[in-house]
């Protein structure tokens, strides 16, 4: 068994610039070659198992996940609403201590951010956020493969968002982009701004790479000059009670047409999506040539191969070759020790 810590990715801060940075040109290079990287193939003992775990509906995770896995060898298991009994019949740490005995990595589609680490905690295999309440980093890693595409280098861009700034897509934009040395500016009405920890942990990881943050409700200041112009749905899953107040509430911070006049005139555009055309964003903006939103979703998949592989590679669970060794994994350890 490998000496190597298990590696988990819980929000976006999990990867250093350096790792983050790494994970992207791997991404970079398996899009090239979509299987040219196994991990989880098994040689001479058939296929790894990923369980892929949703307490949430989904369709580019379910799809990007699943795709992904089978490409790289493996087996995806996958979990879906109300098929575990996960947090309510049995515990997270005991779940966790009977997954990795059967499976390679967890991916786990959840709410409370704290059930990802209670998992993690009690887990020998990697743990990957696919969503929760406060954070969605597979989702950055795809945003900013994206733009690396378009744009080149990320430090020194300046990327805008626009809408419900108190969503856990803000508060993966401000700290996946200042990880990659960029100016985050994130604009919203006042109440739905980052939360002042998020806010502290974005400032500090900036000071580390010469990114910047900016926390605006006037998205005229945000906009102004921005690279990127990133914005997400004003009506997540369980708002929909909400849905005409937020209409009326986020109006302002639509990406349409005269916000994109305020931009650089060679920003690209986000959205994670499924997008509402007419509201958070205009169907002239999205379908338009400056939108990067088809390469965007694309991306979900090859970001998370590359995830994937660096985790099992970096927690000596698999070896990824083009990636440094690890210290206390032999290039023959491809296995998880059975526990038994």
């Amino acid at each position: 068994m490998s000496t190597s810590t298990t590696r988990h990715f819980l929000k976006d801060t999990d990867l250093s610039p350096a790792e983050q940075a790494e994970v992207l040109d791997l991404a970079i290079r398996m899009k090239a070659a979509p299987y040219s990287v196994q991990p989880f193939a098994a040689e001479g003992n058939g296929r790894k198992t990923v369980a892929v775990i949703f307490d949430k509906t989904s369709t580019r995770t379910r799809v990007s996940f699943a795709t992904g896995i089978a490409d790289m060898g493996g087996n995806a298991l996958i979990i879906n609403p109300g098929e575990a009994q996960i947090g309510h019949k049995e515990s997270v740490e005991d779940t966790a201590k009977v997954l990795e005995r059967m499976v390679s990595t967890i991916v786990w589609r959840t709410g409370a951010h704290s059930g990802l680490v209670a998992m993690a905690e009690n887990s020998k295999v990697p743990v990957i956020n696919a969503l929760c309440d406060d954070y969605h980093p597979c989702q950055l890693l795809a945003d900013l493969l994206a733009v690396k595409e378009h744009k080149g280098e990320l430090a020194g861009l300046s990327m805008a968002y626009l809408g419900d700034a108190a969503n856990n897509m803000a508060n993966s934009y401000l700290l996946a982009g200042v990880t990659a040395g960029m100016h985050v500016r994130i604009s919203g009405p006042e109440g739905y701004l980052p939360a002042a920890e998020i806010v502290a942990a974005a400032e500090q990881r900036a000071a580390e790479t010469g990114g910047s943050v900016l926390i605006t409700s006037d998205a005229a200041e945000a906009l102004k000059g921005a690279d990127v112009v990133a914005t997400d749905t004003w009506v997540s899953m369980g708002q929909e009670a909400e849905k005409d107040a937020r209409m009326k509430l986020f109006r302002e911070y639509s990406v349409d047409e005269a916000a994109m006049a305020q931009a650089a005139p060679d920003a690209v555009v986000l959205h994670c999506l499924p997008a509402y055309r007419g509201y958070e964003i205009s169907a002239g903006v999205i379908d338009g040539p400056q939108s990067i939103v088809w390469d965007e979703a694309e991306n979900r998949l090859h970001a998370q191969k590359a995830l994937m592989a660096w985790l099992m590679h970096r927690s000596g669970l698999a070896v990824v070759e083009g990636l440094s060794p690890v210290e206390g994994t032999s290039a023959l350890e491809n296995t998880v020790e059975s526990t038994f």
